[in-house]
């Protein structure tokens, strides 16, 4: 496990709680922002997201924000920031990144499921948080 700051688990279980009001926004409150401003709140580590906070407002806008990066998607973007992955997910502990093609794309693993940002499913639904079994999840590195 790599040094996260003292009071790491409180710091997840704030940012958990504080997910859970907002809805999901691209470019403000959408999965790669969240985990990866939580991997620095955890660790004190950079602020990779300065690299695309707030550069798009649509699907569209991130795959072209992606491209621009040189990420022809998200497991080329979290190789290319987090390094290599675990050599199973089944070895990700709490707190550390995920990625899931459940819809959830980046999350964080909270134990038996992981948590992460989507989009809504429709008018009455404006997403946000959502908990998905570990088992969803195809790809973890360590935080």
């Amino acid at each position: 496990m790599s040094d996260r700051l003292p009071g790491w688990e409180l710091r997840l279980a704030a940012a958990i709680d504080a997910a859970r009001d907002q809805p999901f926004g691209w470019g403000v409150h959408d999965c790669a922002i969240w985990a990866f401003d939580l991997r620095r709140d955890l660790t004190g580590g950079d602020d990779v997201v300065a690299l695309w906070r707030g550069r798009y407002r649509t699907a569209r806008g991130a795959q072209r924000v992606m491209r621009r990066l040189g990420w022809s998607s998200l497991e080329a973007a979290g190789r290319d920031l987090l390094g290599d992955p675990l050599p199973s997910v089944h070895l990700a502990q709490r707190g550390d990144l995920v990625l899931a093609d459940t819809g959830l794309g980046f999350g964080i693993c909270l134990g038996a499921r992981a948590a992460g940002i989507a989009p809504g499913k429709g008018p009455d639904d404006p997403g946000g948080l959502i908990l998905v079994p570990m088992a969803a999840c195809r790809l973890a590195w360590r935080v």
